[in-house]
């Protein structure tokens, strides 16, 4: 397939780019600068502009941008940021897409397992309503702002992405280096349900939905375990204990409302990946951590 990726510097764009790539793909990137190669091609979210033909070109669109909302504090300001990035990037996309009619298209569109707020130990499907914290109504909006694409007919697929274990960064990338020197532990009282996917299912997952009859909302989790259960996983990989637990309170301080992301509960399962015929390579906690400690 020919498809265009946004975000593609990112976690998960750096890492799907070169998969789809090997598994014969061909893959244009958009970039907020001047092109420095033939498969890069200039856009402007903020003003609005992107030359159509470059989706026209293409059978599909990965839309993975939008600044990192745990990176920096979450001030009135950042939080708006952390929303205008998502809206306008989407918006934009699906404007571009819903304009082209010559043939099918689909797009593969960003999206958070934060969607569904803090639901403690209900097993939560793609059917389930979404919550009331400010990233579910950050998903609310994101979400909604595909609307033009599909109205137009184009197949949108909306990646609600769990906690993506990977080895440099993601949502570990400040705890694996504790854990390997043992000053890791559980976060809050453990016993929260952490939604995850390896970074090798989530792009394995991503490229699986191009071709997929999916559409609509997709929980893209291998499975949801609870939090000390995972943190005491990636320590034993490790050779490591798991002893120093960090206080919910003193995560409430540094992390503000991000904190929501973990210490909230979702016990999301992979309802609508699952019955697509999708099969992740790390099925459990166990494999999952040798294979980040190996990649590490």
């Amino acid at each position: 397939m020919r498809v265009v990726v946004a975000g593609s510097q990112g976690f998960i764009g750096s890492a799907l780019v070169p998969h789809l790539r090997a598994e014969g793909h061909e893959v244009r990137v958009l970039v907020r600068r001047a092109p420095r190669s033939a498969d890069e091609v200039a856009w402007d979210p903020d003003r609005g502009r992107l030359d159509p033909e470059v989706l026209r070109a293409a059978d599909a669109v990965v839309d993975l941008a939008g600044v990192n909302a745990g990176s920096r504090p979450l001030t009135a300001r950042r939080k708006q940021v952390v929303l205008s990035s998502r809206l306008r990037t989407t918006e934009l996309l699906s404007v571009t897409l819903a304009g082209l009619d010559d043939r099918p298209r689909v797009l593969l569109q960003a999206s958070g397992i934060g969607a569904y707020g803090d639901r403690g130990e209900v097993e939560i499907d793609e059917h389930e309503p979404l919550g009331t914290t400010f990233f579910a109504d950050v998903v609310r909006q994101w979400e909604a702002a595909t609307a033009p694409a599909q109205d137009a007919g184009t197949r949108v697929v909306l990646l609600r992405t769990g906690v993506v274990l990977g080895p440099h960064g993601g949502a570990l990338g400040r705890l694996l280096p504790l854990l390997r020197v043992g000053l890791g532990g559980r976060l809050g009282s453990g016993r929260q349900f952490w939604p995850w996917i390896t970074l090798t299912d989530e792009v394995r997952a991503i490229e699986h939905l191009l071709g997929a009859p999916v559409h609509g909302p997709v929980n893209l989790v291998t499975r949801a375990d609870r939090n000390a259960d995972v943190i005491g996983a990636l320590a034993r990989a490790m050779h490591r204990p798991a002893a120093v637990p960090v206080p919910a309170f003193a995560l409430r301080a540094l992390l503000g409302d991000f904190s929501s992301e973990v210490l909230g509960s979702i016990r999301a399962i992979p309802a609508a990946l699952d019955a697509s015929g999708f099969r992740p390579v790390h099925p459990d906690l166990a494999s999952a951590s040798a294979w980040l400690v190996d990649a590490g």
